[in-house]
């Protein structure tokens, strides 16, 4: 009876807890004697980026979470575009990834995503020579082009013709895993058919970010100890860089050796290359500088490429789509553009377009930048210090101090893009002249800003222009009836349930073969 006592207590004391922060009406966390904030953030990590959207605006863009006493877990989250041109521009040196990052993204190993100093910023010249290269570009116009004939347009008309729903998310990371791996490695893999077959690589992937998100949130004490017993979701984690390591380096055994046995016909690189081949082929020490190609360097590159390419694309184009499939006017507007370069000839007939094409449309883009800005593919940035600063803020800051930008909740201040922030509304980013508007990239941060702008941005604008015009103009996209449509919690911005969605042919009795 005793024992059923205690166990009264304890239930009335956590039912007491649970509501005392559930009736906490602003959202904003209590800082609790040793526990600190840490319960109301572990309360609300099923919606870690709207609640930040939420409460920022009331604490005035900034707000410090500070976790349990024993540990030092101290966190500024900013949405302030002063402060984000501060820390990624204007004072860039004062605030690497630094080396909490790279532990916390350690299965990137010592690629670009981690690096500072003089190996990132050789890392960035080596990588901007490949992915500009006229070879290459040659060779990801004609990818993107026959993923989306062969690949893309047999798994949509065979949804259409049976009226299957399907998850149209798990698509576009099939399509993009695919083009990311022929343009880094060469290779097809094959992912995107109608079969949809099991792809162990995309989950490990998968896997890796949830945990990663985790690592965020969640003392690293706590985390660290999971990683050393090998439990929980850092097992997850171990067990996901086993079957990353394991592709990738399978990839790059291939590539050795065809490299070596000279398989590679002059027909193929008149067609351009892939950015491995161009790396294990390049013995100018002036362009790889201190690098050495063996294993462990081209294994951390290939996935920085991986990341840059499958997952921000695919998550781009999932958000871009619902959103021009949520709203019919958008919809009609780019369907309207389109038929603009469509010659006359050819009018309400099936057809992909190029890329010289979708590169003229000034909708279209813009469309694009506004899904950007409400959906960022990278939801979130995190720096520290190197030495005790203060933000334009007032906010002081020192090395343990993380700083989180949440560019999900940027998207979303009034303060910064308006009262109708939260609409998905095109036109803002055209200009009276009717041209693309300029924003400054400490206030879109979608592709990064200062110095580590993203350098495959161009790269990333084209491929998604030449996905969304096929499907905008040859298909009806609607989402599931019933479905529901919310952001996951994870590094990369999906949707946490997929997006299942009925497709129907727009140009009835056309055959797409």
């Amino acid at each position: 009876m005793a024992l059923l006592h205690y166990y009264e207590i304890l239930l009335a004391f956590m039912s007491f807890l649970l509501i005392f922060l559930l009736a906490n009406q602003d959202g904003i966390p209590v800082n609790w004697p040793i526990l600190g904030m840490l319960p109301g953030l572990l309360i609300r990590i099923h919606r870690i980026h709207s609640w930040i959207a939420e409460i920022l605006p009331k604490v005035g863009g900034t707000f410090l979470l500070k976790g349990p006493w024993f540990t030092s877990m101290e966190v500024l989250c900013t949405v302030l575009p002063a402060d984000v041109h501060y820390i990624m521009s204007s004072n860039f040196s004062n605030f690497p990834k630094g080396p909490q990052f790279k532990e916390m993204f350690d299965i990137l190993g010592d690629g670009i995503f981690n690096s500072d100093g003089d190996v990132w910023q050789d890392h960035r010249k080596v990588g901007q020579l490949f992915v500009s290269h006229l070879k290459f570009h040659r060779f990801s116009g004609k990818t993107s082009r026959d993923k989306v004939k062969k690949g893309l347009v047999p798994v949509l008309d065979h949804a259409s013709d049976l009226g299957l729903v399907v998850d149209l998310q798990d698509v576009f990371q099939r399509l993009t895993f695919d083009t990311t791996c022929m343009l880094v490695t060469g290779y097809d893999p094959g992912c995107l058919s109608p079969e949809l077959p099991r792809v162990p690589f995309a989950d490990a992937m998968d896997d890796a970010e949830r945990v990663i998100l985790l690592r965020h949130v969640v003392p690293e004490s706590i985390w660290k100890l999971q990683r050393w017993l090998g439990i929980g979701s850092e097992k997850r984690l171990k067990d996901a860089w086993v079957t990353l390591d394991h592709v990738i380096l399978k990839y790059i055994a291939k590539k050795r050796e065809e490299l070596s046995k000279g398989i590679k016909s002059q027909e193929d690189q008149e067609e351009g290359v892939d950015l491995l081949t161009s790396y294990l082929t390049t013995k100018d020490e002036t362009i790889m500088g201190s690098f050495k190609c063996d294993d462990k360097f081209l294994r951390d590159t290939t996935l920085s490429f991986f990341i840059a390419g499958r997952d921000t694309i695919s998550s781009a184009l999932t958000w871009f789509i619902y959103l021009v499939s949520t709203h019919c006017s958008v919809e009609a507007k780019i369907i309207d553009e389109l038929k603009s370069v469509v010659p006359e000839k050819e009018p309400n007939k099936w057809r992909l377009f190029t890329l010289e094409e979708v590169n003229k449309l000034v909708y279209l883009h813009s469309a694009i930048c506004e899904a950007l800005r409400l959906y960022p593919p990278v939801p979130f940035q995190h720096k520290a210090p190197l030495r005790p600063d203060t933000l334009p803020s007032g906010h002081s800051v020192h090395p343990k101090t993380k700083i989180l930008f949440s560019l999900y909740a940027m998207g979303r201040m009034k303060f910064i893009w308006g009262e109708d922030c939260s609409e998905f509304k095109p036109e803002r980013w055209i200009s009276e002249q009717g041209t693309i508007k300029h924003e400054p990239s400490y206030k879109f941060l979608s592709f990064n800003a200062g110095p580590r702008t993203c350098i495959g941005k161009e790269l990333a604008f084209n491929q998604i222009k030449v996905v969304a015009a096929a499907i905008i103009y040859n298909y009806r996209i609607r989402v599931a009836e019933g479905h529901p449509v919310t952001p996951n919690v994870s590094i990369i911005l999906y949707m946490k349930h997929g997006f299942r969605v009925k497709i129907t042919k727009r140009w009835l009795g056309v055959d797409s073969s």
